[in-house]
């Protein structure tokens, strides 16, 4: 008798590819309506599943991981960042959770050079002012910018995504610092230009853009706030594709209305898909609806990552990428 294929269910509706190879290898419920699942859908999922493979938009908190009568084995997130499931509470309840790890990297470095890029050359508003009918023609003042090339780009955080999107911004003539708690490797330095600042504080003062490449959770919680932007130059802009809540985005809005800072670029935030009605308002903003990761080659790359964890956990095999 063919023993019975596990049962999984993906959250979100994920390309095509990944989907297919999903209802291949399991008993696979998918969710081609690509709505999110509500509290009671999760609760009921935990009781009849053997694993899930959730995305950002799923709170998965220690009431679901330890609900009476749960099924669920092992959750594959499908996603780098996992500050949206409480590991703490899969690690105690012996549920394994995995994510997504370097499948997202390029891409995302690749996101924030873009938005490093229209924040400094001003192309937002530029858009949007040709859009409206305002453009009145070329003048030699008009929307002024500031070019890359011997600016200094600071990163916050050094990792995989910090460390691809050094090596674009040197080819783009920039130089580089970084804040992290420890140090990277002397050849690392090296083979990115790249200096290690002494504080936060000193790469705020320094650094033409800020790029933030840290996690979520409370550590990093408004780590910038009206303190850090009041310490960045005038001139600089900010930029965020790691996780809204590293930034408070009142102060972050009152900075670029004052003049505090000269912009800012974002593809993440606090509350999404909310946006923090102050800063729809700011003409210097770049504003993008959650895209680092989206291309059709990350995203199935990513998924792959997910039914590779997922085959490794139900043939008995250490699960490659496990957080916990």
């Amino acid at each position: 008798m063919t023993p019975a294929k596990p049962r999984i269910l993906v959250t979100r509706r994920l390309p095509g590819p990944v989907q297919a190879r999903l209802a291949e290898a399991y008993a696979a419920d998918l969710n081609d309506a690509d709505v999110p699942l509500d509290r009671a859908t999760l609760v009921a999922a935990m009781r009849s599943y053997d694993a899930l493979v959730p995305t950002i938009t799923d709170r998965i908190d220690a009431d679901l991981l330890t609900l009476p009568g749960r099924t669920v084995r092992m959750i594959a997130n499908f996603g780098a960042g996992t500050d949206h499931i409480d590991l703490g509470a899969a690690r105690e309840a012996g549920i394994i959770v995995s994510n997504t790890p370097g499948a997202l990297t390029e891409t995302t470095a690749e996101l924030a050079i873009l938005l490093i890029l229209m924040a400094m050359r001003r192309a937002g508003e530029g858009e949007r002012e040709l859009r409206a009918g305002r453009w009145t023609g070329w003048r030699p003042t008009h929307l002024l910018g500031h070019g890359l090339a011997g600016k200094t780009l600071g990163l916050i955080g050094f990792g995989r995504i910090a460390q691809a999107t050094a090596r674009r911004a040197r080819a783009l003539g920039m130089e580089v610092q970084y804040v992290s708690r420890t140090p990277a490797g002397r050849e690392v330095e090296a083979a990115l230009g790249a200096r290690r600042a002494r504080s936060l504080e000193a790469l705020a003062a320094w650094s033409d853009v800020v790029s933030l490449h840290v996690p979520g959770g409370p550590e990093t919680h408004h780590l910038i706030d009206r303190k850090f932007l009041a310490q960045m130059r005038p001139h600089a802009i900010l930029i965020n594709t790691a996780r809204g809540s590293v930034v408070n985005e009142a102060a972050l809005a009152e900075a670029l209305d004052s003049g505090v800072i000269a912009g800012a670029g974002l593809d993440v935030f606090e509350q999404e898909p909310a946006v923090h009605p102050a800063l729809l308002g700011c003409e210097r903003a770049v504003l993008l609806p959650h895209l680092g990761s989206a291309t059709w080659e990350a995203r199935i790359a990513m998924g792959m990552q997910a039914a590779d964890n997922l085959d490794a956990h139900f043939s008995g095999r250490d699960v490659h990428d496990r957080v916990s």
